[in-house]
């Protein structure tokens, strides 16, 4: 009964968030480019006044995390330094530079009947942010989501609750100074997984979810909501070195898209290689990866050209290392490549090195990714690299948006017929 009780509580208040929200993204809906751009310096202004009190909340959770055996990246991914969090009020500060699509005006046409019909952008409403380990989102996706007008809810990890809470309120403190409903940014901090479920069914309130997590957080995701969901982030990328590739150029792209940053959804997880011209690559390829600390699991014709390489296992393909790994697979030509990234890919990011430019159009045209690079980085699908400014998630699904997700992504439009010189149209 008490369990029971208790459960009912946080339901209630689950409730008590999404009504405020829901009101609160009215307001906020008819603020004007000015004032959101007002509101987004005091955020920038008030992250840096209250320095101390947020790096001494994230300070408890980094003991926490060690405490608990967490992992050095991971541990390392919910760290904030002042340098960091310096680096995350300029980029509250490049949000205000980036282009307002609310109230853009688009589409407009007059009907045979003489009326004005346009589309006009307007915000999603409320948005609700599911993330794990990493408290940079909390003002990541706050800021964005004020800029396009809308509320957001979010829900971090466990790891990262003090320093989620300190920055929640930090950015409520600077909307309050400004006379913003602080209900225009919540965040629920039971972490019980039950809330993630009671969020995902909110639809009474919440017009949009987007989790940011493993492919497990996805699943649970898609089967549970009755909130329109955003999937994505769960990137196995491929690489496809053509026959006709140039080596020497070759090597640094490969480099960039694993060692760059492996820990991200754009990383490189698997190299496909032309017969043709695997023999001459691949040692190259094995010497500037295993100098850069990368393990190499390469199936057996792949294994017999790349020093230091392990024997790749069936498991090995179709997984996102989000590490220092790749696996490697020597293929008899482009069909086959690509259908192994039909086999194996996640929709995310696919790129081709290639000097033939049939063989490029070939790629292109078949695989269905979110982004298809050619001769390019897999590194570059994201949303400040592809000249968004800035990104709330990369989907790959097809509905509403795919890829990086800017501001763009977080409206929707409505449609304006008529105008008062226009006169009285009736429907014959």
């Amino acid at each position: 009964m008490i369990a029971d009780s208790g459960f009912r509580f946080m339901e209630s208040l689950l409730e008590e968030i999404g009504q405020k929200a829901k009101a609160a993204s009215r307001q906020l809906a008819t603020l004007s480019t000015e004032k959101k751009n007002e509101v987004l310096l005091s955020i920038a202004e008030h992250l840096r006044i209250e320095n101390k009190s947020i790096l001494s909340a994230n300070e408890t959770d980094v003991n926490k995390a060690k405490a608990n055996g967490l992992s050095h990246a991971l541990i390392d991914r919910l760290f904030l330094t002042s340098e960091r969090l310096n680096a995350i009020a300029d980029d509250v500060v490049a949000v205000t530079k980036l282009f307002d699509p609310v109230g853009e005006v688009f589409d407009e046409r007059v009907l045979v009947n003489g009326m004005n019909a346009r589309k006009r952008r307007v915000p999603l409403g409320v948005v609700g942010v599911i993330y794990e380990a990493r408290p940079n989102v909390t003002v990541d996706v706050a800021t964005l989501c004020l800029k396009t007008g809308n509320a957001v809810i979010l829900r971090g990890g466990k790891e990262t609750v003090n320093t989620n809470s300190a920055l929640t309120a930090v950015i409520q403190n600077a909307l309050y100074s400004l006379d913003i409903t602080q209900d225009v940014v919540q965040i629920i901090a039971d972490t019980s997984r039950d809330r993630i479920l009671e969020l995902l069914k909110m639809d009474k309130y919440v017009d949009m979810i987007i989790p940011r997590g493993g492919a497990g957080l996805h699943d649970f995701c898609r089967q549970n909501a009755t909130v329109p969901v955003i999937t994505g982030g769960i990137g196995v990328c491929h690489l496809f070195v053509d026959r006709s590739a140039n080596i020497e150029k070759s090597i640094p792209v490969i480099h960039n898209a694993k060692v760059q940053r492996p820990g991200v959804c754009n990383a490189l997880d698997t190299l496909l290689v032309h017969e043709e011209i695997a023999p001459k690559i691949l040692p190259l390829i094995a010497k500037d990866l295993t100098e850069a600390n990368v393990e190499i699991r390469a199936e057996e014709k792949a294994f017999a050209l790349m020093d230091g390489a392990k024997r790749a296992g069936e498991g090995d393909f179709g997984k996102e290392f989000l590490a220092l790994i790749l696996s490697v697979k020597i293929v008899k030509d482009v069909d086959e490549a690509i259908e192994h990234i039909w086999q194996y890919g996640s929709g995310h990011s696919e790129s081709i090195l290639t000097e033939d430019e049939r063989t490029a159009k070939q790629f292109v045209e078949r695989i269905d990714s979110s982004a298809i690079f050619v001769n390019a980085s897999t590194r570059f699908n994201d949303g400040g690299q592809l000249g968004l400014g800035a990104e709330v998630a990369v989907s790959t699904q097809k509905l509403h948006a795919r890829g990086p997700m800017g501001l763009q992504e977080l409206t929707t439009y409505k449609w304006i017929v008529g105008n008062v010189s226009e006169g009285y149209f009736v429907r014959g």
